[in-house]
Formats: structure tokens, C-alpha cells, sequence
């Protein structure tokens, strides 16, 4: 899931679901992204990007591992794995106010920094090749 690509108003919806009748467009219920990766993993991508309102609500998750859809009166429990990415430097941020400490501190149990491919120049022709291996 692009993190950068929900507007914030929708995010609770989106990943969290809703219930029919829970907002004026609501005409079915809806899993949303956390429930329909239950039991596996989400990959949530450009999370350096989210308000701090979703960002406290994504924590929510991280810690009680229940999701309530909008509308619903009940929370859900679910079991799934988080993977991260962001090309922004968290740790500024968090420095900074931008981005919740507490939520950075859950999704950075594993840090793994990936540098551009143009300053891993070696790699290039390794990928080309793995590419055309799977093209074939």
C-alpha cells in the first residue's frame, strides 16, 4: 500500500474498513487493507509520508493488534506483519516532530538502508541480467 497516494481522510476506511451506513457512500461493508492482510504481511510503502493523526492511528494497530472498521462498535483482532519503506530519513524527522517516535520505534525492530543504484553501479549489470533470465 502507497501510504503517500491515501489522502488522510481516507485512511481509516481504506485500512482499517467500514460498516454500511457508517458515511454517506458507505453502501456495503468493507474488510479494508489491515483485515484483507490478515495472517501474512502488509508492505506499507512511503510511510514517511503520513500525517501524524494516521500515524497515531496506524500505532493503535502496532500495539493492540485490533482494528474498529469506521462505523463498527467493535474492534477486530488481526495477526500480520509489517514491512516498511520510505526514502525520507525517519530519524530526522522523528528529531524533528514529523513523524511519531513511539511509531518509529515499532517499525525499526529491522533497519536495512538500501542505497540508490546509481551509487551501487556494480549491481546494474547483475539485475540486467536477472531481468533478461526472467524475460526468456
Amino acid at each position: 500500500m502507497n501510504c503517500a497516494a491515501i489522502p488522510a481522510e481516507l485512511f481509516e476506511s481504506e485500512l482499517f474498513g467500514h460498516v454500511k451506513g457508517a458515511f454517506s457512500g458507505a453502501s456495503e461493508d468493507m474488510r479494508g487493507i489491515i483485515r484483507e492482510a490478515n495472517g501474512g504481511t502488509l508492505f506499507l510503502d512511503e510511510i514517511g509520508e503520513l500525517s501524524t493523526r494516521c500515524q497515531s492511528k496506524l500505532l493503535r494497530v502496532l500495539q493492540d493488534r485490533t482494528v474498529r472498521p469506521v462505523g463498527a462498535t467493535r474492534a477486530v483482532s488481526v495477526d500480520l506483519r509489517f514491512v516498511c519503506a520510505t526514502n525520507r530519513d525517519l530519524v530526522s524527522l522523528v528529531q524533528r516532530g514529523g513523524f511519531r517516535e513511539d511509531l518509529y520505534s515499532r517499525i525499526a525492530e529491522l533497519v536495512v538502508h538500501l542505497p540508490n543504484l546509481e551509487a551501487r553501479v556494480e549491481d546494474v549489470p547483475i539485475l540486467v541480467q536477472h531481468f533478461l533470465a526472467k524475460l526468456q
